[in-house]
């Protein structure tokens, strides 16, 4: 099944739904978000050169500094630190 069919499908289901059910979709979709970030926060390490979409849509890169759970510190030089949720994240090098 394509991308667009799921999405057009899961819309179609939603706007059948009470608010009950509504909720427990909302919990689902944080749930697998959460999953989701987790699993692009374990694909860094510490020196990796990354890049992101950053406030006002500008394109940042830089090496990350530090890893938690859900959000990647990134050392942007002149630009600052940001973190970063991980799925925001893309990897462009393997720094040192």
């Amino acid at each position: 099944m394509k991308m667009a069919n799921l999405v057009t499908k899961a819309s179609e289901l939603i706007y059948q739904m009470d608010n009950d059910q509504l909720n427990e979709v909302i919990e689902a979709i944080k749930l697998k978000r959460t999953h989701l970030t987790k699993q692009a926060v374990r694909s860094f390490m510490i020196g990796d050169i990354v890049s992101f979409t950053g406030k006002r849509g500008v394109d940042v890169s830089g090496k990350v500094k530090k890893i938690a759970q859900k959000y990647v510190t990134v050392d942007c030089g002149a630009q600052g630190q940001w973190r970063v949720p991980g799925n925001h994240l893309t990897k462009l090098g393997i720094g040192a």
